[in-house]
C-alpha cells in the first residue's frame, strides 16, 4: 500500500491511503501556510487518479468561481454544473486566498454540496476553518460550506514553513 512506504508520523500513515480517498465520494481538504507543499501533494493525488482512468478536473478557487459567474452571465450555469458533476475527483486549489463575491460563494457551494456523498473533492487553503468568514463574508454560508466541505473529510496540515523560503535561505539568499 502507498501510505506503507511513508516515514513513521506522516500525515499518510494515519488513513489507508490518499488515493483510495481521492477515488471515493470523500473529501480531502489540505491546509497550511503558503509554499509548504499542499497544491504539489493535490497535483500528485490528481495525476494518481488520472492513472487509475478517474475523471479529474483541477481548478484555483478563483478559476472556478469565474467560469461559473461566467456562466450564468451567458444563461449556460445548468450546462457548466453539469459539465462539473461529470468528474470523479474535483480539486480546488488556494480557497482563501481571494476573498470571494457573495454570488461567487453560493456557486462555491453549489458545487460543493451537489458533490456531498457523491463525488471527490480536494481543497487547498492556507486558512484555518475559523478564518473563512474573511473570504466568504456572509457567516452562515460559510459555515454551510464548512459543514459540506468537512463532513467526513481527511483534514492533511501541512505545516507553516515554506519549502521555497527555506531553499532560498539554504543557498544563501537572505
Amino acid at each position: 500500500m502507498w501510505a506503507s512506504r511513508q516515514p513513521a508520523g506522516s500525515p499518510w500513515t494515519k488513513w489507508p491511503g490518499p488515493l483510495s480517498v481521492a477515488c471515493s465520494s470523500g473529501a480531502i481538504v489540505l491546509i497550511g501556510e503558503c509554499g509548504t507543499g499542499k497544491t504539489h501533494l493535490m497535483t500528485g493525488l490528481c495525476v494518481a487518479a488520472c492513472r487509475q482512468k478517474r475523471r479529474v478536473r483541477f481548478a484555483t478557487a478563483a478559476g472556478l468561481i469565474n467560469e461559473l459567474v461566467e456562466a450564468k452571465h451567458q444563461m449556460a450555469l445548468k450546462r457548466a454544473l453539469a459539465r462539473w458533476s461529470r468528474y470523479d475527483l474535483i480539486a480546488v486549489d488556494e480557497v482563501g486566498y481571494v476573498p470571494v463575491a457573495h454570488i461567487g460563494a453560493e456557486f462555491l457551494f453549489q458545487m460543493i454540496a451537489e458533490r456531498a456523498e457523491k463525488a471527490s473533492v480536494m481543497v487547498t487553503t492556507n486558512l484555518p476553518f475559523s478564518e473563512w468568514t474573511q473570504v466568504i463574508p456572509n457567516p452562515r454560508l460559510c459555515k454551510a460550506l464548512l459543514d459540506r466541505i468537512t463532513d467526513r473529510a481527511h483534514i492533511i496540515e501541512t505545516g507553516n514553513e515554506s519549502y521555497r523560503f527555506r531553499r532560498t535561505a539554504k543557498a544563501g539568499n537572505p
